[in-house]
């Protein structure tokens, strides 16, 4: 009798935890799907992967970071930001075809908001898990080089000389701790946000 009442009490305790660790696995996916639905990511395609090419890529880069104020102007949220780039697209083509012209290059520049898959990507001491994100994709010319990724709203990359450093401040006040754990120690949730991720596509 006292065996049997081991057992039973042994499975409760094993009942339980499953029940907390399904608890924290939704909790956590959840956090996932709010973090990947809070940023607009820019995404430059060079237009081939000749050192000026790959030069003339950051440097489209550099000058629609340093006038995202202008871009975004006092938005609060994803969708807000958004509807402010969408209305402003020729103006982001703008920027960057001026940008090309001041250094001897005439190719076009096509930009839109759209869907698009990223994979993990470190960002200075960050790292943006896998998943679909709203972007601001930027094509220059044929658009066949390697391309350059960031988060631009919230505004977390700052030009910094011929580099690019993460913006502290915009961390702490966009995310809140859950996220920011999920952003700086990635390794430990890369296999419960596969699952997660697997769980839905088969409901979907």
């Amino acid at each position: 009798m006292k065996k049997y009442i081991t057992l039973i009490m042994a499975g409760g305790m094993l009942l339980a935890i499953a029940i907390t660790n399904s608890f924290k696995f939704i909790r956590d996916g959840r956090k996932l799907d709010e973090l990947r639905g809070s940023v607009l990511r820019l995404h430059i395609l060079a237009n081939s992967d000749t050192d000026e090419d790959q030069r003339l890529k950051l440097c489209v880069r550099d000058a629609l970071l340093e006038n995202s104020d202008e871009i975004f102007g006092n938005t609060d949220s994803l969708k807000e930001a958004e509807a402010a780039a969408e209305e402003k697209l020729p103006e982001i083509v703008e920027i960057a075809e001026r940008t090309l012209r001041s250094q001897g290059c005439y190719n076009t520049v096509k930009a839109e908001i759209t869907d698009m898959h990223f994979d993990d990507r470190v960002y200075g001491d960050i790292t943006m898990p896998a998943g679909n994100y709203r972007a601001l994709r930027i094509e220059i010319g044929e658009a066949e080089g390697h391309n350059w990724w960031c988060v631009m709203y919230p505004p977390l990359c700052i030009p910094a000389a011929s580099e690019v450093e993460d913006n502290k401040s915009s961390e702490d006040e966009f995310f809140d701790e859950e996220e920011l754990d999920i952003m700086y120690h990635p390794k430990k949730y890369r296999v419960r946000f596969a699952l997660w991720d697997k769980i839905k596509e088969a409901f979907d």
